[in-house]
């Protein structure tokens, strides 16, 4: 088992599963997960019953999960059952983009793994393909504030695919696309010609790229590991349509999330998950229905494309 970086700096620090350690020994497909997901994203238990769905259903699509997260100093990379307990209870988790992963790891802080981040691991673990939810990008109100997510810096750079359900539909996502095609990054949606935004289907924004199947992606894949400096895949894969929640009606619900976070003084790093929170209050718990529904259909795609790769 080989790493793409050096396996020397990193031997003590990742730490894989048997399950993880066995499927990339025997060349079966493995599909990394992030953590952040469990920590920040939904509320206990609703959080561990969703990171043990997603990796079944990943297991049923004949790959394996491995799910990232930081721990006692160490990556790891598949929890078992007592280390996901051990996540979804710890208090203080620390949120881990790029910046913050060292730190975590320097000083021993339980730490989950946004996109960015579990880009960088999973490289670094020899995993190639990822599954999320939505991705981050560039905030409404960025000419000003300058928030854009590490997470599109990441694509430009990590040879990783990431899964998604298109960039968090609080953001602006025109700007988003803008910016992932200045570093680069192809964005391939699955079998539409439109971005999907999130919990909604459709953006109103026309897709830069389509693909009808993971047999395809995989061809895409394969080519892109001839230029090794050309970055990450995103893969922006439509809600499944009785899931999802309409455009039209997320967007009132954003505009008031956004507007609280304002009122409130919420910046940086804590806007997302605070204005996910304040959506799950304005739409009685729909959108964390929706939420989990693109995450499972996500890891399905995902564990696909990996099979298509090995």
């Amino acid at each position: 088992m080989t790493s793409p970086v050096d396996a020397t700096a990193l031997a003590d620090l990742i730490v894989y599963s048997d399950e993880v350690r066995g499927a990339l020994e025997n060349g079966k497909p493995v599909v990394a997960l992030e953590s952040t997901i469990i920590t920040h994203g939904m509320p206990f238990p609703r959080n561990v019953e969703t990171a043990r769905q997603v990796e079944a259903d990943i297991r049923s699509e004949g790959a394996v999960p491995a799910t990232i997260a930081l721990m006692d100093g160490k990556i790891m990379v598949g929890l078992t059952d007592v280390d996901l307990d051990r996540l979804a209870r710890a208090e203080n988790v620390m949120k881990c983009s790029r910046a913050d992963l060292t730190f975590a790891l320097a000083t021993g802080r339980f730490g989950a793994t946004t996109v960015a981040a579990t880009m960088m691991a999973a490289h670094a673990a020899g995993l190639k393909v990822f599954a999320t939810g939505g991705i981050g990008g560039v905030h409404k109100g960025a000419e000003t504030s300058f928030d854009i997510s590490a997470d599109l810096d990441e694509l430009g750079r990590t040879p990783v695919c990431v899964v998604s359900a298109g960039a968090k539909a609080l953001l602006d996502i025109p700007k988003t696309l803008e910016v992932l095609e200045t570093k680069g990054v192809p964005v391939i949606a699955f079998g539409t010609d439109e971005l999907p935004a999130f919990w909604s289907r459709d953006s109103g924004l026309k897709a830069p790229y389509r693909l009808n199947t993971a047999a395809e992606i995989g061809v895409l894949l394969k080519m892109r590991q001839n230029f090794p400096d050309h970055g990450g895949v995103l893969i922006a894969n439509p809600v499944p349509e009785a899931d999802e929640i309409r455009q039209a009606e997320m967007a009132g619900f954003i505009e008031d999330a956004v507007a609280r976070a304002d009122r409130e003084g919420i910046r940086g790093k804590d806007v997302t998950p605070f204005v996910l929170s304040a959506i799950l209050e304005l739409t009685d718990g729909r959108s964390l229905d929706t939420n989990i529904a693109l995450v499972r259909n996500n890891a399905r795609l995902a564990a696909r494309i990996a099979a298509a790769l090995v």
